[in-house]
């Protein structure tokens, strides 16, 4: 599938080529400027992944956040997700390679939602601009609605 999506992007860019050789390589710096800019948060997750993922085995990380692991497993996950602040193109590869190495989908689905969608780390900004009672309204609901996917997950994916 990836090899039929790269031809694709590699055939539209030889016809954008063809129809405006200016626009597209004026496309083609500004994407690898965007590149360049995104590389060091990049890298430096990947590196913390690496590093984690060698010294965790597969059987600490069944043990803690695979499927066995329950409520403990998707609260642990939760947790971890509502207060770790990673851009969404780092995070589901991540999730990806733990899911590899025995994670569960509960657990991970509980890690991304949270992720997404409770700012811990962006609370000061959050209130300063929509104030106390709806930020923490927003995160709380946001933390509940992250269980209900996660179990919904869970559910759909251990059939």
């Amino acid at each position: 599938m990836n090899t039929v999506l790269y031809g694709i992007t590699a055939l539209l860019l030889i016809l954008s080529y063809l129809k405006d050789k200016g626009n597209t390589k004026t496309a083609l710096k500004k994407a690898w400027k965007a590149f360049e800019n995104i590389l060091p948060e990049f890298m430096t997750v990947l590196v913390f992944a690496g590093i984690l993922l060698a010294i965790l085995s597969p059987e600490t990380i069944s043990r803690y956040i695979g499927e066995s692991s329950g409520f403990f497993g998707t609260l642990l996950t939760a947790l971890i997700g509502a207060i770790t602040l990673i851009p969404g193109f780092i995070a589901f590869p991540m999730a990806a390679l733990l899911l590899k190495e025995g994670a569960g989908y509960m657990q991970i689905g509980a890690f991304i939602s949270t992720l997404m969608m409770v700012g811990v780390i962006t609370l000061p900004v959050e209130i300063r601009y929509f104030g106390k009672k709806s930020t923490f309204l927003r995160n709380g609901l946001a933390f509940f609605l992250s269980f209900l996917i996660a179990f919904i997950l869970g559910g759909v994916m251990n059939q």
